[in-house]
């Protein structure tokens, strides 16, 4: 449930305290719910009845929010344009302007919420009418609740947010055994993450996670949400749980995946970037010349991942405070070999590339005054 305190007194509940009969607000217990009720829920009570109840209600209402602040951020791209979906300016039933919120350029990529949001729910509907749940071409067709069908890139900001109120208000109703619930509870999560709701999302994909725990999700799904609960750890300074979940992830990886596969090494470079982040450098420095090799073996020197692990590698050289001679030479000359694949391959704006410029910088400066010191 999104809805996870209570309504009178802001407690924390489990997922199966008790509720109003009629709408399901939920309460601690029943002193709560009759001050509750005392104090202006019973002039609520029926409207949010007639809303569908609690978390439709509450997610109705959250999504005419997004909508609002979306259009009203995008309203200077969208001058003098129309919704690619519906062709018009205005939405013709709500009445709402455009949105633009992808990798679209010139007059592409203009669209309503409304209307983005009609077209993800006809394409999941029919894939599961015909049964496609847990295939490839369902996937396809659930990337239309955070991704443009036209760039196929994913949307940012408050375009982002917007549509994840839309996924969970279209599957709120929902049981939580079934995979749209769980995945819109998800698509929420990450909307309001890249929009910077770091609160709203921790709350979110906390109780996303323990939705899966309950419902007995894959050991896939549960690393899944772990590692973006572990993002959301990380977003508001809550590093050692961050590191642990991260650690947790990483592990859980290797158990599932072995320690070849993609996504294992996906989860220890993260890993070792909380501990380079929380400067445990020998930790770091550990795992990064155990897992690098395999990287450059199994996906090659040019991949993002392996590109990634060096550039984290050379930190946790010069980054230390105990760095010998050798160790910052040799961060140096990581970075240069680096930087040359990293212009190559993004280019020199890409925010990897500018990052490894930046720590290459560093670890130059480090080795010449390491080098000038009196007795070096």
């Amino acid at each position: 449930m999104i809805l996870t305190t209570c309504a009178a007194c802001a407690a924390p509940l489990a997922h199966d305290a008790p509720r109003c009969v009629r709408c399901w607000t939920r309460y601690c217990d029943s002193t709560c719910q009759h001050d509750h009720w005392r104090r202006g829920h019973k002039q609520m009570c029926k409207k949010i009845h007639r809303g569908g109840n609690a978390e439709q209600y509450h997610a109705d209402k959250k999504y005419k929010e997004a909508v609002a602040v979306a259009v009203e951020k995008c309203a200077d791209d969208t001058k003098g344009q129309t919704c690619y979906i519906c062709t018009q300016a205005l939405h013709w039933k709500t009445k709402e302007g455009l949105v633009r919120g992808c990798s679209c350029r010139g007059t592409a990529g203009f669209a309503h919420v409304s209307c983005l949001v009609e077209q993800a729910k006809i394409l999941c509907n029919e894939a599961e009418e015909n049964n496609l749940i847990g295939t490839k071409r369902f996937d396809e067709k659930w990337a239309r609740w955070y991704s443009c069908s036209l760039c196929e890139q994913q949307y940012h900001g408050v375009v982002f947010c917007a549509l994840g109120w839309a996924c969970w208000k279209t599957y709120v109703g929902r049981p939580e055994t079934e995979w749209p619930r769980l995945g819109a509870m998800s698509v929420l999560g990450n909307g309001l993450f890249v929009e910077d709701h770091h609160e709203d999302a921790l709350v979110v994909r906390e109780a996303e996670l323990a939705m899966k725990r309950r419902v007995g999700a894959s050991e896939d799904s549960l690393l899944v949400a772990q590692f973006n609960l572990a993002n959301s750890y990380q977003m508001l300074g809550r590093l050692e749980e961050a590191l642990r979940m991260r650690g947790d992830v990483y592990s859980g990886r290797l158990e599932l995946n072995g320690g070849e596969h993609k996504h294992t090494l996906s989860a220890a470079n993260n890993y070792a970037n909380m501990l380079v982040h929380l400067e445990r450098f020998d930790e770091a420095k550990s795992l990064l010349i155990k897992t690098i090799p395999v990287a450059r073996r199994v996906l090659g020197i040019s991949n993002d991942i392996t590109l990634k692990m060096r550039w984290l590698y050379a930190q946790s050289l010069y980054k230390d405070p105990g760095a010998t001679l050798d160790d910052l030479r040799e961060a140096v000359t990581t970075g240069e070999d680096m930087i040359r694949i990293a212009r190559r391959l993004l280019g020199g704006a890409h925010p990897t590339t500018t990052g490894i410029e930046y720590s290459l910088e560093k670890s130059r400066a480090a080795l010449h005054a390491r080098e000038t010191l009196p007795g070096s």
